[in-house]
Order: C-alpha cells, then sequence, then structure tokens
C-alpha cells in the first residue's frame, strides 16, 4: 500500500492522491486501506517519516562520528542525502504538487521540535568553540528552520526550480555556516 500511495503522491501529488485510487494500484477494497491508515494524511506521515528515517540513518553512516559533526558537515551531509531520495527532493521542489494541501495542516509541533534541536546543537557547538556565537543560537537556528521551511514552498512563489537550484540553495547554507565556523577557529 505505501509503495502505492508513493508512486501516486510522486505522479499526482497529495491532494490529487485519493485512498480509493491507493486501493485500485494495490488491488483491494478502499476499506482495505482504511485499516490500515485512517485517512491520506496519515500514509503521507508514514511515507514522509519513512523517508526522515531512511534519510537519518544513511546520514549517519555518511558522517560516521561519535561526537556530534560539525554543522557545515552536517549540512553537507543532508544535502546528500535529501537529494538522493526521490520522495524528499520532490517535496522541495514541489513536483506535481506533492505535499500540496499537507503542510498547512501539520500541527503536532514537529516542525517545531526539530527547530527546538537544532537550537540545542547550535548552543552545544558554540559552547565547545566549534560554533561562532558573534549569532546567537535561537537567531541562528531560526535563520536555518525558516531557510528549510522556506525552500519548501520556494518553487511555489518563485516558479519551478530543478534539483541543481535546489542542491545550490542548500549548499550555500553549508558555505553561510562554514563561515561561523571558521570565525570561532580564529
Amino acid at each position: 500500500m505505501l509503495d502505492a500511495a508513493r508512486a501516486l503522491v510522486l505522479a499526482r501529488g497529495f491532494d490529487a492522491m485519493s485512498v480509493q485510487a491507493v486501493a485500485e494500484q494495490v488491488g483491494i477494497a478502499k476499506g482495505a486501506v482504511y485499516r490500515e491508515f485512517a485517512s491520506k494524511r496519515e500514509i503521507l506521515d508514514v511515507l514522509l517519516t519513512r523517508s526522515m528515517d531512511r534519510m537519518n540513518a544513511a546520514a549517519s553512516t555518511r558522517l560516521g562520528e561519535t561526537v556530534p559533526p560539525s554543522l557545515s558537515r552536517a549540512y553537507a551531509v543532508a544535502v546528500e542525502v535529501l537529494l538522493d531520495d526521490p520522495l524528499m527532493t520532490a517535496a522541495f521542489l514541489d513536483e506535481h504538487g506533492v505535499l500540496g494541501s499537507y503542510a498547512d495542516g501539520v500541527t503536532d509541533g514537529r516542525y517545531r521540535a526539530r527547530h527546538r534541536a537544532v537550537v540545542a546543537w547550535i548552543e552545544d557547538l558554540q559552547g565547545r568553540g566549534a560554533l561562532s556565537d558573534r549569532v546567537a543560537s535561537e537567531p541562528l537556528a531560526l535563520a536555518l528552520s525558516a531557510t528549510t521551511l522556506g525552500l519548501l514552498g520556494a518553487a511555489k512563489h518563485l516558479g519551478p526550480l530543478t534539483r541543481e537550484d535546489l542542491q545550490g540553495a542548500l549548499e550555500a547554507v553549508v558555505v553561510l555556516v562554514s563561515a561561523l565556523e571558521a570565525d570561532a577557529a580564529e
């Protein structure tokens, strides 16, 4: 079911995907899908969670460090693993409205929780002298979180983006963060 749903979301986008279409793809009754998932929103939640879990595992493997990585290294690896995941890349490029109205309905605090984790990470790096404190942790984390969230909607507001546009924007974040690391090293 999830593979069928993923294919439909990639082809049509969240708003155009339906539980009925998922059932038809799999060759089962719509009720069988509802026995597993309460809604198409829950289906996309599971798909995005699977993608995030795969990305986190791939990033951990590539980083291979026991000490928290530098911010620039973590972002550089995040660019790689994001671009290796077709669903997440399509979401950022807004291909076929992949997320559609989904993101506007996320009210469970997950974005806030991720933001708080970035604040804590930055505070740790600054406390160890690995990142300049020229920019305080809260505003820096807000700028980084807002950049990520903003990139999710950039194609809607700025026009179509390519994979290279997304990669370049994320690599620009790496360069900016590297400057704060270099500042700390001086």
